[in-house]
């Protein structure tokens, strides 16, 4: 039983609003970090040793054949770093979009995490829902910024190693 009974058409708005501003301000919040929190790797950014540089990612998700249809939220935003493509093959572009892949990493696992306010006002159906929403839409883009630093922080290193 919601906290707040709410008629159905309104619990429908109130839901839409919600993710809306939701997604909003943790975009904005995350735009706001400074950069150099995202230039190393830490914590849940690691590119752990059983991904295997990404390509556990393509082999059970196949994330070559869709990650070019996950919308890039800077086109939405209006500003922060557009991920659709490298900007250069050299060190410094590839370091920016890695640390950039983090930051929307970081983005989309703060996302899923308010879905469980919205049981204050959802039947207890609706807001399993609202969780299965969370994950459903985040999850897909984490692993699309994982695949892609999988791949791209061991040709970072191998670029430095032959610089220096």
């Amino acid at each position: 039983m919601p906290f707040v009974e709410l008629p159905v058409v309104w619990i429908v708005i109130t839901d839409i609003i919600a993710w809306a501003v939701i997604h909003m301000a943790i975009s904005y919040l995350t735009l706001s970090m400074p950069d150099h929190w995202f230039e190393h790797d830490r914590l849940v950014y690691k590119i752990r040793p059983w991904e295997k540089g990404g390509r556990l990612w393509q082999r059970y998700f196949r994330v070559k054949s869709w990650k070019g249809l996950i919308p890039d939220g800077t086109v939405i935003m209006g500003a922060g770093y557009n991920k659709k493509q490298l900007h250069g093959r050299d060190t410094k572009s590839l370091t920016n979009f890695i640390k950039e892949s983090r930051r929307a990493e970081l983005t989309h696992w703060l996302s899923i995490l308010p879905a469980g306010f919205f049981f204050i006002w959802n039947p207890v159906w609706a807001g399993f829902i609202m969780i299965l929403y969370a994950f459903s839409l985040n999850i897909p883009i984490i692993i699309a910024q994982r695949y892609n630093r999988g791949r791209l922080e061991p040709l970072v290193s191998l670029k430095k190693q032959r610089s220096s």
